[in-house]
């Protein structure tokens, strides 16, 4: 081959490689696009599912395991809601069930650290690896949990002053007030998509549209949400302009959001410092229980351990609750 054509062949085929990733790249893009452009509700009925069974897909709460009377029902409507706020479809005892296993597996890993350990008593040591492993398992879950419940609202919070234009701009050209949630439904993706088009399924199968909307507003667990609910329940029962309530509600979001935004910069480096601080004591304590149990249970006879360990946890929590006091701000 002439050596003058090697560099026109590296060329060509540094083109041809850009070309390609940039086709897969666009591919890639335009897929996830429209994804965000259709919501999870609209992809149902696509498919072909009946919109009775899309809402209850979306809103059916599952039966709480009966164990533990009234209280053990009521945690776990708790648990429920704050797992759809997060926007996962799982129930809590399935999560409970994720938990115990990924606490099995961390435990045999534990194990696997205390045979090669020498000493000590194996079952004190092996019920403090477990204590290790449920500790560290149950923070990662909740961790993510959490997570994903912070990003869905924030999303839906970013999401509902442009809803609320759509529903305005639908009611100042005539629409009903369902039907303009209907339009605002099908414009927007999740989750603000979904939420709204359940507000219209509910008024849809006999229910007052005011309660529909306290539903959204519980479902979802958004501060903006009730500010909704309760303006249109207002309205509903004192009259008045419903366009010039929802456009001065979403100047409100907006407004609101932005000072969020402003006072979660100048505290990002305390709120950053805080998290480090109240997670660092509990995923140390948590690691050195599960590897090497020793480190704690050889000093369990030791009378001044106890006192010292009571003291230790009741500082930890009092400084962890000045210290969401000090980083939560309320405006």
């Amino acid at each position: 081959m002439p050596a003058n054509l090697l560099p026109l062949i590296l060329v060509v085929t540094l083109v041809a490689v850009v070309l390609i990733v940039q086709s897969v790249g666009n591919l890639v893009l335009s897929a996830g696009d429209r994804q965000r452009r259709v919501n999870r509700r609209l992809t149902l009925l696509q498919q072909g599912m009946a919109p009775k069974d899309v809402y209850e897909t979306l809103v059916r709460r599952p039966t709480a395991p009966n164990i533990g009377g009234e209280r053990m029902a009521d945690l776990n409507e708790r648990a429920l809601d704050y797992i759809r706020q997060a926007g996962l479809g799982v129930t809590p005892l399935r999560l409970f069930l994720f938990w115990t296993g990924s606490t099995g597996a961390l435990w045999v890993v534990g194990l696997v650290f205390l045979q090669n350990s020498q000493g000590g008593d194996i079952l004190l040591n092996g019920a403090v690896s477990l204590f290790g492993a449920a500790s560290l398992s149950c923070l990662a879950i909740w961790s993510w949990v959490s997570i994903q419940r912070g990003n869905r609202l924030k999303k839906l919070e970013q999401q509902l002053p442009l809803a609320l234009d759509i529903v305005n701009r639908a009611i100042r050209a005539g629409h009903p007030v369902v039907s303009a949630v209907q339009l605002a439904a099908n414009e927007l993706g999740d989750p603000i998509g979904s939420e709204f088009g359940l507000i219209v399924d509910e008024t849809t199968y006999g229910m007052e549209f005011k309660d529909a909307l306290a539903n959204f507003a519980r479902r979802t667990g958004s501060s903006d949400a009730h500010f909704f609910a309760v303006s249109v329940g207002i309205q509903s029962q004192t009259g008045g302009n419903l366009g010039e309530i929802l456009e001065g509600l979403a100047a409100v979001i907006r407004g609101r959001a932005s000072l969020d935004l402003k006072v979660k910069a100048l505290a990002s480096e305390g709120r950053t410092s805080a998290y480090i601080l109240s997670a660092l004591p509990l995923l140390l304590v948590g690691f050195f229980a599960l590897i090497e149990p020793k480190f704690y249970t050889d000093k369990f006879s030791d009378p001044v351990f106890w006192p010292v360990v009571a003291f230790i946890v009741a500082l930890y929590f009092a400084g962890w609750l000045m210290i969401q006091r000090i980083v939560n701000f309320k405006y």
